[in-house]
C-alpha cells in the first residue's frame, strides 16, 4: 500500500475517524439516493468499516501514552547492562535467537526463521541520534550481508539521519516501540 494513500493515512489515524467516514457515507446515501440505490450507496462505506476495524485492532495492541512515558522514564534510568538484558529477554520472548556482539556499530545479531537483523541500542539515552551511528550500522549490515537493521533510541533522529534511515530501510525504535517491545515485562521503578 502506498504510504500516502487514503487507506494508509486512515490506518495511522484513530479508528473512529474511519468509522465516522463510513457512517457519514451511509447517512448521505440513505438521505440522498433513490430507494433502489440506497443499499448500494450505504454499502460503499464498507471499506472504511474494514479500515476502522484494522486500525482499532492495531491501536488496541499499542501501549497507552502513560505506559510509553513510564517506560521512557524507567529505561532512561537504566544502565547499559540492565537495558541490554531486558532487550535480550524481549527479543527471545518474540522468538529471536540473540547473539551479543562486541562491535562499535551494533550490539546484537538476531535470527528468526532464517532472517537476520543487526541491532544497535547502546546509544539509547542519546537526545538525538546522528548520521554517524546509522552509517556505521549500515556498513556493518552490508559487510555481514544481513537483510534488516534496527536502531533503538529514546531520542529522535537528526535531520540528516532521518532520510538516511528511510532510504536504507533501517527500522528505528523510539519510546513507543520500546514500550511495545517491553510490554508485559517488569521495569524498575
Amino acid at each position: 500500500m502506498a504510504p500516502n494513500s487514503l487507506f494508509a493515512v486512515l490506518l495511522r489515524k484513530p479508528w473512529w475517524v474511519s468509522f465516522g467516514i463510513a457512517a457519514a457515507i451511509g447517512l448521505v446515501a440513505g438521505a440522498l439516493l433513490p430507494p433502489d440505490y440506497k443499499a448500494v450507496g450505504a454499502f460503499s462505506g464498507f471499506p472504511f468499516l474494514v479500515i476502522a476495524a484494522v486500525a482499532a485492532w492495531r491501536q488496541w495492541k499499542l501501549p497507552s501514552t502513560a505506559r510509553v512515558e513510564a517506560t521512557r522514564e524507567a529505561v532512561s534510568r537504566m544502565a547499559w547492562p540492565a537495558f541490554s538484558a531486558l532487550l535480550e529477554q524481549a527479543f527471545r520472548r518474540d522468538g529471536w535467537t540473540v547473539q551479543r556482539v562486541k562491535s562499535e556499530a551494533f550490539d546484537f545479531e538476531l535470527e528468526r526463521q532464517g532472517r537476520r537483523m543487526l541491532v544497535s541500542a547502546r546509544r539509547w539515552k542519546s537526545a538525538q541520534t546522528g548520521l554517524e551511528a546509522l552509517r556505521a550500522l549500515q556498513a556493518a549490515r552490508e559487510q555481514a550481508d544481513v537483510a534488516d537493521a534496527l536502531l533503538i533510541g529514546l531520542g529522535g533522529l537528526s535531520d540528516a539521519a532521518r532520510p538516511f534511515a528511510a532510504r536504507h530501510r533501517i527500522a528505528v525504535w523510539q519510546a513507543a516501540e520500546i514500550a511495545q517491545a517491553l510490554n508485559g515485562m517488569p521495569l524498575p521503578r
